[in-house]
């Protein structure tokens, strides 16, 4: 019996096209970042390419001197049955009706998994020109006949929501997944869904077509990540995300931007009960490396510092959020690299459970997660601008007054903190015990075993396996 949550038994890991190449890659570079992965990557878990917006409209990208993203009234290659097909003059072997199937099948052969991104709804080119759908039962259906036209995205023209209580509705999205079964697709992003931002007072008003389409990737016969953008999800519709979807956007666009990256922290705050085998709370896409070619007005390198993009990956992978890098992979310098294969780092999103808030305040946050084999991980995060030291006693980790930890391993550095001797069962190296009075009013003291880190940069982290 089909469940949806085992399609995603582990957040998933991959790459997407949008942060470098907008709506403009084309299939040359596609393969360029799929080999790159499969050469570099996929021996740390990194396995799904996936393509962007626009990829069917031949002509994206032309009105960028503009500063114009989506073209209005662009006429998208679509085929017989109002179904959104690859633009060959960017994917050429999509021509004569093959589809993204010979891109997929390459992409296969590299031991790695093929998504695409749509937008929800039907094109509005398909619907004021009267274009039929595929019906299974062979009824003479156009278009028009199922949208909603009062249902479009606040910042996208290309489409109209597909109304839920018209008959054939369901056909058209069962036809679309049924194409992309062909195709060989096997991770989904669909947009303007997650948070239909156009309608303020309603802004999950696209629920029933996340259900339409969660009906029709069960129905196509092949697993494919359902994935839902943009953010912010609605926290009163998590029981709805976590029946339907494996992963639904917490914040709007993500990018290389410091006050973005601590405001994610109470992101992760909100939604930290709502992760688990299947169900995804995405933090969006890491931007690294090269960004915005695609805009047309020259690519930028990230600008978060090292330290910073080392607190993002650390935040992400300890709450188990999907990791999609955002980037032109072949152009990643080495310490990127170095950051995107730790693979001790990575091991939180399959081998840690659902992640705790231990604290936060203006100046540090700590999170813990209990780790499958034993221990905790443990990240303790800096958010200040000022170097600082980070203390968390041990029983805030372990539960339990009189826990003391035995061993303390720096995930990033990859080093045991236990070469030297142990003191109240927390080492010395990496942690210290502290005297507190008991009582306020009583000079009785307590040794408290704490975890503490010294000299933790600004914006920087340690990330710890205690045991």
């Amino acid at each position: 019996m089909y469940n949806k949550n085992n399609v995603a038994p582990f957040p998933p890991m991959g790459w997407n096209s949008y942060d470098y190449y907008n709506t403009m890659v084309n299939e040359e570079q596609v393969r360029s970042n799929a080999d790159y992965m499969a050469k570099n990557l996929k021996q740390h878990g990194w396995e799904y390419i996936v393509i962007d917006i626009q990829w069917s409209d031949p002509d994206a990208g032309k009105r960028n001197d503009e500063w114009i993203q989506y073209i209005p009234f662009s006429q998208f290659c679509l085929d017989e049955y109002s179904r959104q097909i690859p633009a060959p003059n960017r994917f050429p072997s999509s021509a004569n009706g093959a589809g993204f199937k010979p891109l997929a099948d390459y992409i296969h052969s590299l031991g790695l998994k093929f998504g695409i991104h749509i937008m929800r709804g039907i094109p509005r080119y398909a619907c004021h020109n009267h274009l039929p759908i595929k019906t299974h039962d062979g009824a003479k259906v156009t278009a028009d006949m199922i949208a909603n036209p009062y249902s479009s995205s606040r910042w996208n023209p290309d489409m109209y929501g597909v109304d839920p209580n018209k008959k054939y509705a369901q056909d058209y999205w069962d036809s679309v997944f049924e194409l992309y079964a062909e195709w060989g697709v096997d991770f989904v992003k669909v947009d303007d869904i997650c948070n239909t931002n156009m309608y303020p007072a309603n802004p999950y008003s696209a629920e029933k077509e996340v259900e339409m389409i969660a009906r029709a990737i069960e129905a196509s016969g092949r697993n494919m990540v359902l994935s839902l953008s943009p953010g912010p999800a609605v926290i009163e519709k998590s029981w709805h995300y976590k029946k339907y979807a494996n992963m639904w956007r917490i914040t709007d666009d993500f990018w290389d931007d410091w006050k973005l990256l601590k405001a994610m922290f109470e992101r992760c705050e909100v939604w930290q009960n709502h992760t688990g085998h299947g169900n995804w709370p995405d933090c969006d896409m890491l931007p690294m490396g090269k960004l915005g070619y695609g805009w047309g007005h020259g690519a930028w390198d990230c600008k978060f510092t090292l330290e910073e993009t080392r607190t993002m990956i650390s935040l992400w992978s300890i709450f188990r959020s999907p990791l999609m890098i955002g980037t032109d992979l072949p152009q990643i310098n080495a310490d990127n690299l170095n950051l995107i294969t730790n693979d001790e780092i990575l091991a939180m999103e399959k081998n840690g459970a659902q992640a705790e808030l231990v604290c936060r305040d203006n100046n540090e946050i700590v999170w813990k997660a209990k780790c499958k084999d034993e221990g905790y991980y443990v990240a303790q995060f800096n958010v200040s601008d000022e170097e600082r030291e980070i203390c968390t006693p041990v029983k805030e980790i372990f539960g339990c007054d009189k826990c003391v930890a035995k061993s303390v391993r720096d995930l990033w550095n990859h080093c045991d903190c236990t070469d030297k001797a142990l003191k109240n069962g927390v080492s010395t190296a990496f942690s210290t015990t502290t005297t507190r009075s008991a009582e306020p009013a009583s000079s009785v003291t307590e040794t408290v075993p704490v975890i503490s880190s010294t000299k933790i940069q600004g914006h920087s982290c340690v990330v710890y396996l205690v045991k």
